[in-house]
């Protein structure tokens, strides 16, 4: 079997590895519904928790090994995501029920605005993975008015000008780090710009984190890293060892930053929190196919798929996966 992490700074491994097609599988995470935008901006977003069980499952039968889930709020219409462990114990155990060994990602980001003290509370789901947020990044965004027979939106119109900052400060990802490694909560490590690998630097001094580090990029995100190649590469050089790589792109580089962290050896995150269209000007029908695309474009740059069980064993998560 390939290895599962290898240093990607050197160039003569990658040459090695390209020579061989000796690629680690490749591990596809899918962000099926993500916790701001809902069925306003496409109808084909899920949001009830059948909805997201049976979306994950379409994709756990396409290939993808992760899936990332954010438990939306029944009291307000599933407008925005939930701080109740409870409805997110809920939501992974129905996907549980369909896809025996996906490994199950719950945010602790929330929504914009939840207070530290329910992001907290959702790792009482007990997740198998959950994330940690390397922010801070300034957001300005309209939110689209939810008509009939959608609601939750305040008074159901559109909220302009949104301008805020998501949160993150030393003690808050420390707190995070010190609680996944209690509970064995393998940590999804989210940057968005190389200045939060002091962050990350910070958590594996303090030995609060348990390598391989999971070190996912959030590239095309306002006020982060600008999503080229170049970037990509430059991002790559500055992660500590031995880390597995994970890429997300936002809205149109969704689809470019696949194929990279196909090329290079990393991993992908594909979905519809992320990006809501196939392609310019048609939206994604589901989140299954655009994990169907990813998995297309490895096969034909012959990259494995990893299955859950090759990822849970590469991210050093437990081999029997926990149930609700």
């Amino acid at each position: 079997m390939s290895e599962n992490f290898w240093d990607y700074r050197d160039p003569r491994r990658y040459l090695e590895k390209a020579a061989r097609t000796d690629w680690p599988p490749l591990i596809v995470t899918v962000a099926i519904t993500g916790g701001v935008h809902g069925k306003e901006v496409s109808p084909y977003l899920p949001e009830s928790p059948e909805e997201q069980a049976e979306s994950t499952y379409e994709c756990y039968q396409a290939g993808a090994s992760i899936v990332h889930v954010h438990a939306r709020d029944l009291a307000i219409g599933y407008a925005d995501t939930s701080g109740s462990s409870e409805d997110f114990k809920r939501v992974n155990a129905m996907i549980r029920d369909k896809c025996p060994d996906i490994i199950i990602n719950n945010t602790t980001g929330g929504n914009y605005g939840m207070p530290l003290e329910a992001r907290v509370k959702i790792l009482d789901a007990l997740p198998e993975m959950a994330t940690i947020n390397c922010g801070p990044n300034p957001i300005r965004m309209t939110l689209k008015k939810r008509s009939p027979p959608l609601s939750g939106r305040p008074l159901d119109v559109q909220v302009e000008g949104l301008d805020l900052v998501t949160p993150s400060v030393w003690r808050e990802n420390e707190l995070f780090a010190r609680m996944m490694l209690e509970r064995k909560i393998k940590p999804e490590i989210e940057l968005y710009n190389s200045g939060q690998f002091w962050l990350i630097d910070n958590l594996v001094t303090q030995d609060l984190l348990e390598a391989p580090y999971f070190i996912q990029f959030v590239m095309g995100v306002q006020a982060g890293t600008y999503p080229t190649p170049k970037n990509l590469l430059w991002l790559s050089e500055l992660t500590p060892q031995p880390s597995l790589i994970n890429v997300a792109g936002v809205g149109p580089n969704q689809l470019p930053l696949n194929a990279m962290a196909i090329l290079l050896g990393f991993h992908a995150r594909t979905g519809l929190e992320d990006n809501i269209y196939y392609k310019r000007g048609e939206l994604a029908r589901s989140n299954v196919q655009l994990v169907e695309r990813v998995v297309r474009i490895a096969k034909e740059l012959n990259r494995e798929i990893a299955t859950p069980t090759q990822a849970r064993q590469m991210l050093g998560i437990s081999a029997h996966p926990r149930k609700w």
